[in-house]
C-alpha cells in the first residue's frame, strides 16, 4: 500500500483528477481518498514512483507517507 498527503487536494473534482491520473499507469490500482485530512491510499500500485510523478503531472503536490 502506498499512502500520499496531498495538501492541495480540496474537493470531489481533485479527488477525480487524482484517480484518473493513478489509474492511467496503474489501471487496476484502488484508491481511498480522504478529502478531510488530505490522505490517499492506493492498493495495487507498484511502482511509487510513478505514482507520485502521474499525481505531480497531474498538477498536485504528494508528499509520501508510506
Amino acid at each position: 500500500m502506498l499512502e500520499f498527503e496531498i495538501k492541495d487536494m480540496t474537493c470531489g473534482h481533485c479527488a477525480s483528477t487524482i484517480t484518473k491520473a493513478v489509474q492511467a499507469i496503474a489501471p487496476g490500482a484502488e484508491l481511498d481518498i480522504r478529502l478531510d485530512n488530505h490522505h490517499v491510499q492506493i492498493n495495487g500500485a507498484p511502482d511509487a514512483d510513478a505514482i507520485e510523478t502521474a499525481i505531480r503531472e497531474a498538477g498536485y503536490s504528494p508528499v509520501r507517507l508510506s
